[in-house]
């Protein structure tokens, strides 16, 4: 049996193991998802079936694989739950050549096979919204940093705006946080 002495003395250097594989799990998902992005919507338009003067239109892009998509999904369920009775229409763009899908949290949102500017994206978790007339409001992720909440979202202001009818024009938006490569 093993001396106290002993004991801790393993327990410290157990402890410092652990905290040593932390720094370094940390350290990997900095450097893999923890990004930078430049959100340009340039060529970013609604397919012809949507486009046009109607309901205001939220599209969310999305990759299955991507673990930063855990942080976004409860925030978009609240965000259906809230603006959908409202007569805000949710769609989602899954990215190309990914496999998976939706949570059945999010099964209310209605799968768009393409959207036109859209293979240029830069990143995902993003979202892209369209006000009444047709016009695209934003263009850029949901928040800024490594988790999305309502607490930081950039969406609620955008769609009360639009709701109330005044304008949003925010197309390109700079976010650090965390995302997946598109392309």
């Amino acid at each position: 049996m093993p001396s106290p002495k002993r004991k801790t003395l393993l327990a410290i250097l157990l402890g410092i193991l652990g905290l040593a594989v932390l720094a370094a799990a940390y350290d990997w998902y900095r450097g893999r998802y923890q990004r930078t992005v430049l959100f340009d919507a340039a060529d970013l338009r609604l397919p012809s079936g949507l486009a046009g003067p109607g309901p205001i239109r939220l599209v969310h892009f999305h990759d299955p694989a991507c673990p930063c998509n855990v942080g976004n999904q409860q925030h978009l369920a609240e965000l259906v739950e809230r603006y959908g009775p409202k007569g805000v229409t949710f769609h989602a763009v899954q990215r190309p050549g990914s496999r998976g899908g939706l949570p059945p949290a999010l099964a209310a949102l209605q799968p768009l096979a393409a959207l036109p500017g859209s293979e240029g994206l830069p990143a995902s978790p993003a979202l892209a919204i369209w006000d009444r007339q047709g016009r695209l409001a934003y263009f850029g992720p949901y928040s800024e940093g490594a988790t999305c909440t309502s607490a930081n979202s950039f969406v609620e202001p955008i769609l009360d705006a639009l709701l109330e009818g005044r304008p949003v024009r925010a197309g390109g938006t700079l976010a650090e946080g965390c995302f997946c490569e598109w392309r």
